[in-house]
């Protein structure tokens, strides 16, 4: 790592403009930044930043993205404009990942993230100084050119095999900052990566191309990073419009990686691995040889993966079945020749049976049922019951209690739809604060289902003796029902069980 007594030695006679809207890291920053340089201003937003750069010349531009007037990426284009060979480092937090592929194409020089680490900061001010001193230093290459060039290269060599390196980094860390977003997914671009490189084996590709596959592999979905949270993590169908922007993907991961020399091979195999053997798929319909050889590959090990995978609303298949299904789709999804060679080795794999897009901790299982909250009341909706009913196979919840609101229509009418809302929250937050161990779940509009995982019975009374009920006029019955006595797989069937056991009490 670079440090600073080094840096000085290389950034003692030039300028840097900063441009940053916080100000008490502006000013940390310009001090630190002071001591390295000749010459330091700063800026606090773009528009500031950018008057100050057309009225005087810097050698370095560092620049924060999210600020007023002028953000930090459109001022960056802008002195683009002026001077495309201006360096560039552009500061950003891991919560501004979005902004990576525009500042690529901006032609930014560095970045380091925020909170800003001094060592990095160091090592990317290196790099740029290191290409603007070798300008300056052109008399002395001249005179001592053989020593010279050689510590050069050396060092150039250097920073080239570090580049890659970040490159690599971070091109990485957007895959596992995906994977973290859709923790549904953790390991999939791992799995297909090691499958797809495991077909390219036994079809006879060289070891580069079995390499640039499997790097391939693990970036195929980098392109998610553009996709909404509400997309990426709806545990349910898309619709038409959600699945055109989904499979936005293909084309957003290969714009990001084609602006990286080093990946613009991998950008072509990532482009095409959702198109289709019989031009059915997307992103431009291609078809038979029109497709890479090794983006057919990567969608056999996609879909493979995803068959063996237990998805939220559909079983994982097994290694026979998988293999059947590709075998049925070849010639139309799949390349023939690829799935020859992909049921060859990947009926032989073990399979890890407990790879499962189901929530496993408590913080995915909030993540997941926030798409099953009842907007009025904040309980969970009849959907979320079916799901948890439907897995409730090794009896976590043991008894169910069903409260009915009856007269709850005349109080709309008389108070209005809005003032029946209000009820329905009181209501629920009474129940959410009296039973702090049940799953509460609105259905039917004005009747609520208590999940329990111990048993727990209710009492009518102490929801009659409540102000807001009684003032309402609105009268409450409650049917509960054993778990344990009967496997009950969704709201249907619990409907019914209730209505028998009220028939047989």
């Amino acid at each position: 790592m670079v440090n600073a007594k080094e840096l000085k030695e290389i950034t003692k006679n030039l300028t840097l403009l900063y441009v940053e809207d916080e100000d008490d890291l502006r000013v940390s920053v310009e001090g630190y930044l002071s001591k390295l340089f000749a010459k330091v201003v700063c800026a606090t937003n773009g528009r500031e930043g950018l008057d100050y750069y057309k009225n005087g010349q810097y050698d370095i531009v560092m620049t924060d993205i999210q600020m007023p007037l002028m953000d930090g990426l459109e001022m960056s284009k802008k002195i683009k404009e002026i001077n495309p060979n201006q360096e560039i480092i552009i500061t950003s937090a891991y919560g501004e990942t979005i902004y990576f592929l525009e500042s690529i194409r901006i032609g930014v020089n560095g970045y380091i993230i925020k909170p800003i680490d001094y060592m990095q900061m160091n090592q990317e001010l290196y790099k740029s100084t290191l290409k603007l001193v070798s300008f300056k230093e052109n008399v002395n290459y001249k005179l001592h050119l053989e020593d010279m060039v050689t510590e050069r290269t050396e060092k150039i060599l250097a920073m080239e095999d570090e580049r890659t390196r970040n490159f690599e980094n971070t091109i990485l860390s957007f895959v596992e900052m995906i994977e973290d977003r859709d923790t549904y997914t953790g390991g999939h671009s791992q799995r297909v990566a090691s499958y797809a490189k495991l077909i390219a084996k036994e079809m006879g590709q060289s070891d580069e191309d079995c390499e640039l596959l499997y790097v391939a592999g693990m970036m195929h979905d980098i392109g998610k990073i553009a996709t909404p949270d509400t997309i990426l993590l709806k545990p349910g169908k898309l619709n038409d419009i959600e699945y055109e922007l989904i499979k936005e993907h293909a084309t957003v991961g290969y714009e990001l990686l084609n602006k990286i020399p080093m990946y613009k091979k991998h950008a072509e195999i990532v482009r095409h691995h959702h198109e289709r053997y019989d031009g059915k798929g997307y992103p431009q319909g291609l078809a038979g040889e029109e497709i890479p050889l090794l983006s057919h590959i990567l969608l056999v090990a996609d879909a493979f993966d995803s068959m063996t995978t237990n998805r939220i609303y559909k079983g994982r298949k097994n290694i026979d079945k998988a293999v059947e299904e590709l075998d049925t789709f070849s010639g139309m999804q799949f390349h023939p020749d690829v799935v020859k060679s992909a049921i060859k080795v990947l009926s032989k794999i073990d399979i890890d049976t407990l790879i499962t897009q189901l929530p496993q901790t408590e913080i995915e299982k909030e993540r997941f049922s926030y798409f099953f909250r009842d907007q009025i009341t904040d309980a969970y909706n009849k959907q979320y019951l079916d799901f948890i009913l439907e897995r409730n196979i090794l009896k976590e919840y043991v008894c169910v209690n069903k409260l009915y609101l009856h007269n709850f229509n005349q109080y709309n009418q008389k108070n209005s739809w809005e003032e029946g809302d209000v009820f329905l929250n009181k209501f629920v937050t009474y129940l959410h604060k009296s039973y702090p161990l049940s799953t509460v779940f609105r259905v039917n509009g004005d009747d609520f289902v208590l999940m329990n995982k111990e048993h727990i019975e209710i009492d009518v009374k102490e929801f009659e003796a409540l102000d807001f009920i009684q003032n309402a006029n609105v009268n409450i019955s409650v049917m509960h029902f054993d778990l344990r006595k009967k496997n009950i797989s969704n709201k249907r069937e619990l409907e019914e069980a209730l209505l028998k056991a009220e028939q047989d009490d």
